[in-house]
């Protein structure tokens, strides 16, 4: 991402959504596609990736590229990074069957396995890792409030 690019004006992310069956949409993003799919336990014909799980590929891909930037901005020389995200819902809220818990995960738990190009300091570790917190435009959607609008047309 090029700061001067990025940072001149807001940028507006639109996506469509065209709903296959009950359980499948195909969605597109300019010139990508994806089909998010249940698995067949829940009705879906498993031909993607469940909603909850395109969430945290979404993280994924989010964390990639913000600690890629901010690493090189902090010229710590990353070589190679792994990301492993997981997180546990209660599939009651969704179905139907109580009201207590809530719809989405109660917590989501990211591991990163950085390799830098030379040994830095942990503190250095740990900088690195906050500001890739601080900056990642979908960490930041998850952790806070960010308002939805449903619309019928």
């Amino acid at each position: 991402m090029s700061e001067q690019n990025s940072c001149s004006m807001p940028m507006q992310v639109k996506i469509h959504g065209k709903s296959e069956s009950a359980t499948r949409i195909n969605v597109s993003a300019g010139k990508f596609n994806l089909i998010i799919d249940e698995p067949e336990q829940m009705g879906g014909s498993n031909l993607g990736p469940t909603p909850v799980q395109v969430l945290l590929m979404a993280l994924a891909g989010c964390l990639n590229v913000t600690a890629h930037e901010v690493a090189k901005q902090q010229n710590l020389g990353l070589k190679s990074l792994n990301i492993e995200i997981e997180g546990d819902l209660d599939a009651c809220t969704f179905m139907g069957c109580n009201d207590v818990n809530r719809a989405g995960f109660e917590a989501i738990k990211v591991n990163m396995n950085a390799q830098f190009e030379k040994m830095q300091m942990q503190e250095t570790i740990d900088n690195w890792l906050a500001e890739t917190e601080r900056r990642c435009p979908v960490t930041d959607n998850i952790r806070s409030l960010t308002n939805i609008e449903l619309q019928l047309n």
